[in-house]
């Protein structure tokens, strides 16, 4: 890994500024030690533990373009440029799970029915990304609402959002079929009005304390707003460059109890070998300052056939968090060390560096830089309520040298630059029949050079999300 000096000068002060407020509990040292609880001798049976619950979520979002950049619809069956989209959808997950069965081993289903209902059916509001802003990434029609060829909204939409069965041994647990998964690299993404899924089979041992183990191999993505299966592919590269096969495998570990680490490998059949290490530690008291430092390094090298062509990527982020009492201030550096861009692969989550906001700031050897600030009103007497402001700056974008044949476009990048801010606010609901409703309202705009990928945009999102029980 390759730290830029900017990076090793903010290691050095945080070292210095951790060392001033630790705390002795904050570096209790904790033994990796046999787990002698067994999840599954807890095992009340199939019917017993079973339980019936999900939740509804509302979402909007408004889009202008700026700078020129323009949506297309069609109209009267001709490409119509619009500086406006507009999605509203309702999203509903309704989720089964039977308890596991008693004995040795156990078994269990987890099914879930996803159902979604479009609120904005007008074809101008529900416009395209193709042939949209200048430097913007190609779009593949609205990814956000599902829609028809020719742009027209498919009213509602349904499909088995999650269905797989699991078989446990003492704490650990095989799971096969559709499933939600969460690693640095294949992540559910949850930002739309329903979720993704991964289809595959997976394991997740915790036989250990402070040290887990997972792996896993998926062949199918569950897209949010498709009701069909996909192949995987990667976020930036060639649409047409698919993987039969992501495998991946990590472990975690807790050495103290202030510090996380995790470090886990992917292959991405043909596309990529990508690996990952994060670690997050927290020193110090809220009530009077705590200090929270997060590293996040990906590696990325091509692979097999190399459909995105020939790929030797560095990426990494560090972040320094100050909180003291309702206050948190973070600072944010993130440096991406190759011609292609950082990638990830697409309908997930996979991406977890510091300056991942409404742009990834992850162009070819692109620096950025972020400073965000958060208030949270519980310590004001308004438990739930909180409030967040942030700006991110990217420069050195090049990608001049770049001779593989995965990433159009990137060549065209010398010196692009961009930036960020955005303002949210959310609550969460404390009690009585709607507790856990969480409403989030965020404000964001980002403008772009030329041919920075992202383009010139304002977005307002409102999303209200509805948790409930059934059984």
């Amino acid at each position: 890994m390759k730290l830029s000096n900017t990076a090793i000068l903010a290691l050095a002060i945080s070292s210095i500024t951790a060392t001033a407020y630790a705390e002795t509990q904050s570096q209790a040292f904790t033994p990796v030690t046999v787990n002698e609880k067994s999840a599954q001798a807890e095992a009340t049976g199939f019917l017993e533990g079973q339980s019936i619950s999900g939740s509804t979520r509302n979402w909007y979002a408004n889009e202008q373009l700026k700078r020129g950049g323009k949506f297309t619809y069609r109209k009267d069956g001709v490409a119509t440029p619009t500086d406006r989209r507009i999605n509203w959808v309702q999203g509903t997950i309704v989720k089964y799970n039977s308890g596991f069965t008693e004995g040795t081993v156990g078994f269990s289903t987890e099914v879930a029915a996803y159902n979604a209902i479009a609120l904005e059916r007008d074809r101008e509001n529900l416009a395209s990304n193709n042939g949209g802003a200048p430097g913007t990434r190609p779009g593949a029609g609205n990814n956000r609402t599902l829609t028809r060829e020719g742009g027209e909204a498919q009213g509602q939409w349904s499909k088995v959002g999650l269905a797989n069965v699991k078989a446990r041994i003492s704490n650990t647990t095989l799971t096969a079929g559709r499933m939600n998964f969460s690693s640095p690299q294949v992540d559910v993404i949850g930002n739309r009005p329903l979720p993704s899924s991964f289809e595959g089979i997976a394991i997740h041992s915790e036989e250990l304390n402070n040290l887990s183990f997972d792996l896993a191999s998926f062949d199918r993505v569950s897209p949010r707003t498709e009701e069909s299966l996909s192949k995987f592919r990667s976020e930036y590269g060639a649409i047409d460059a698919e993987a039969d096969h992501v495998h991946t495998g990590g472990i975690s570990y807790q050495p103290f109890a202030s510090l996380t680490t995790s470090l886990w490998g992917t292959q991405a059949e043909d596309l990529w070998n990508q690996y990952y290490f994060g670690a997050t530690h927290v020193l110090g008291d809220s009530s009077v300052l705590a200090l929270t430092t997060g590293l996040n390094y990906y590696k990325t090298v091509d692979e097999g056939k190399k459909k995105l062509g020939e790929i030797d990527n560095d990426t990494y982020s560090l972040s320094f968090g100050l909180t003291h009492q309702a206050h948190t201030l973070t600072f944010s550096y993130q440096e991406v060390n190759g011609n292609e861009y950082f990638d990830y692969l697409h309908e997930t989550n996979g991406i977890y560096l510091a300056n991942s906001l409404l742009s990834d700031f992850n162009g070819p050897n692109e620096k950025s830089f972020q400073v965000a600030y958060g208030l949270n009103m519980a310590e004001y007497g308004v438990p739930g309520l909180k409030f967040n402001i942030y700006q991110a700056r990217g420069w050195g974008i090049d990608g001049t040298h770049y001779k593989g044949g995965g990433y159009d476009g990137v060549q065209s990048m010398d010196g692009e630059h961009h930036y960020e801010y955005g303002i949210g606010a959310s609550y969460a609901v404390q009690s009585g029949p709607l507790k856990a409703t969480t409403v989030r309202a965020t404000y964001t705009a980002h403008r772009a050079s030329e041919n920075q990928a992202d383009g010139s945009i304002n977005e307002f999102r409102l999303v209200t999300t509805v948790p409930f029980n059934i059984l």
